[in-house]
């Protein structure tokens, strides 16, 4: 069978960034290192970083006063900001560059006297922790029918932001929605939508169109890894989300000419070279590279672990 691998896949700039910071905070500082949550969404990821001496926490209280803290990269709340300086805690905020772009945006047009309307899904971390950044309230709409429920008048002025792991695909027809609504309506350019979201969904699409069954390598509380499994149902492929190659059925390819692999943005690229080892105890395996971007955005770490360095792209996907 032919192995085709979507370009690019796996790990963005902010991934890498927040594996970077409690890496190297586990050689400045020494285990262990207290994490709020999972720092991305990939079980092998925690994993790894578990067995390097991290401690991954659902609440500050778990942490010892004074104890060196990483924030996960889908940011928080606040509240969690100010619980962490009252305990003394040593804060490294791991939170996506992106992600904090949102906020201050969000932010900006609350100081301008805008109700601000946050396109995302509920109960997501990200979501959660820009709801819990901006000073006002925020409304949530997940879908078009959200918008017409909004409690709001049509000549309310009104912003909008969206989460990041959702792409220009995605939001499109419920900005189109708010538009439609509301007659003083502002948000930010389509070119702030998170670049690996788009990056790879663009590349998931023509990576459907040639091939007969698609793997994406990810994790299932993956919003972005979710989305790319979503995304090959739509174009009526068989598609199917794995954490690992044990987790690939035999029959999902067998007697299948062309398999499709892509990986979500928090996905290692060992567990993309995982699938392809199961892949090879089934049937002879050819692999290609599809043409796609080659993805050269790095972000940098806290002062506090480096002075004025880029994040190193030892992380970054081969090919």
């Amino acid at each position: 069978m032919q192995v085709i691998l979507a370009q690019p896949r796996g790990f963005c700039a902010g991934v890498i960034r927040a594996i970077d910071i409690v890496e190297r905070a586990l050689e400045k500082y020494g285990a262990p290192v207290y994490v709020r949550h999972e720092i991305v969404h990939n079980k092998h990821v925690v994993d790894s970083l578990k067995a390097k001496g991290a401690r991954f926490i659902d609440e500050l209280s778990e942490a010892p006063a004074g104890a060196v803290t990483i924030f996960s990269a889908h940011g928080v709340a606040r509240v969690v900001e100010q619980e962490a300086e009252v305990r003394g805690l040593k804060v490294l905020n791991a939170t996506c560059p992106l992600v904090t772009k949102v906020h201050i945006q969000g932010k900006n047009y609350v100081s301008a006297g805008r109700e601000v309307i946050l396109i995302g899904h509920a109960g997501h971390p990200e979501v959660e922790g820009t709801m819990g950044q901006i000073d006002g309230p925020v409304h949530l709409v997940q879908t078009e029918d959200d918008v017409d429920a909004l409690a709001l008048a049509v000549d309310t002025p009104v912003s909008y932001v969206t989460q990041t792991t959702l792409s220009v695909d995605e939001t499109r027809g419920i900005i189109a929605a708010l538009q439609r609504r509301f007659t003083d309506i502002v948000g930010p350019n389509t070119k702030d939508i998170c670049y690996a979201t788009q990056n790879r969904q663009t590349a998931v699409r023509e990576l459907c169109e040639r091939v007969e069954v698609l793997l994406v390598v990810g994790a299932t509380n993956s919003s972005n890894s979710n989305r790319l499994r979503e995304i090959g149902a739509e174009m009526g492929l068989p598609s199917y989300l794995v954490a690992d190659g044990s987790e690939v059925n035999p029959e999902w390819v067998r007697g299948q000419a062309r398999i499709g692999i892509t990986a979500g943005a928090s996905a290692p690229e060992r567990m993309v070279e995982d699938v392809i080892d199961a892949l090879r105890r089934i049937d002879t395996v050819e692999v290609t590279l599809m043409d796609g971007i080659e993805e050269t955005i790095q972000f940098r770490l806290p002062s506090e672990l480096t002075k004025d360095e880029p994040v190193a792209a030892r992380h970054a996907v081969a090919g």
